[in-house]
């Protein structure tokens, strides 16, 4: 199959430009693509338990835990004894960490304003369309039949 027509080519290629833009950004504040996607999804007011920032990210708890580790490193959160669990704790950002937030967001609504400039709302509707088809293909394991295999390699 032609890679230019191959539908997970043109994803990760893509994905991968925006990422490796997004890293550079990120560099130019002494931080990472992945640090700013964090800072994003913690709450800004009442911080976000680290047992649901994982799925809220897409990653698994250890390279999770590695990230807030160089994150409170820098400064920019903090962990709070969570109130209504003591075996969990909150993430908090702190004044630095909402700072850094909001110059994070400042670059995601530059790209986003950008890509509007040259993509119709139509075309972009098409593409969200798109993209949640491909997810819930992949959710409902309906490529590869995977619940299947699992069950037959036991």
């Amino acid at each position: 199959m032609d890679k230019n027509k191959s539908i997970d080519h043109q994803l990760r290629a893509t994905w991968q430009a925006v990422a490796k833009m997004y890293n550079e950004q990120a560099a130019k504040h002494d931080s990472t693509m992945a640090t700013a996607f964090a800072l994003l999804n913690i709450d800004f007011e009442n911080g976000t338990p680290s047992t649901a920032l994982g799925p809220l990210m897409g990653m698994e708890p250890t390279s999770l835990s590695r990230l807030l580790k160089t994150m409170e490193d820098k400064g920019v959160i903090c962990r709070e004894k969570n109130p209504n669990d003591g075996r969990s704790v909150i993430i908090k950002l702190t004044d630095f960490g909402k700072e850094m937030r909001e110059v994070s967001k400042g670059h995601v609504y530059q790209f986003n304003n950008k890509v509007r400039e040259f993509v119709s709302e139509k075309e972009l509707e098409s593409f969200f369309k798109v993209t949640q088809t491909i997810n819930k293909i992949i959710s409902d394991k309906i490529v590869y039949g995977d619940e299947d295999i699992n069950k037959q390699a036991v």
